[in-house]
């Protein structure tokens, strides 16, 4: 897969076609909840395998930490690793930024998947758009 720092409309277009598949098709997050006015201002990300999108992620700077949202492969692509080269390519972006700590708020049955790429739990069970989620980080030092 081949991952960009979206930096055209185009792609930008396709990181949110990904994440509308996802998360607005298959999970029932209304589209409202989905893109929001978070989107303007974050840094977009979008993963191609043969010139189709199938990964896309957001990150934003959040007091002292990259917050890492919006991660998504599509269905049909998970289990070969992208999740982890999205995330790879996310905390290596913070790094060369000078950022120390990574944040994110994990599905509950994706917190295993984080914890294996080294975050941390910090936070009880909350929903968000009726999916329950916890709040994890990582120290990039």
């Amino acid at each position: 897969m081949n991952i960009y720092r979206v930096t055209k409309e185009n792609q930008l277009k396709d990181a949110y076609n990904v994440r509308k598949i996802v998360f607005v098709d298959e999970q029932n997050v209304p589209p409202e909840m989905e893109l929001d006015e978070h989107d303007e201002t974050a840094v977009h990300f979008v993963g191609y395998f043969e010139d189709r999108p199938i990964a896309a992620s957001r990150l934003r700077f959040v007091d002292q930490y990259g917050k890492l949202e919006r991660i998504c492969v599509l269905k049909e692509e998970r289990g070969k690793h992208y999740g982890i080269q999205m995330i790879n390519q996310m905390e290596q972006y913070l790094i060369d930024q000078g950022v120390k700590k990574a944040k994110l708020n994990a599905q509950t049955h994706a917190e295993t998947f984080y914890k294996i790429l080294g975050f941390q739990t910090v936070s009880d069970e909350f929903m968000d758009a009726g999916i329950p989620h916890v709040t994890m980080v990582k120290d990039l030092s």
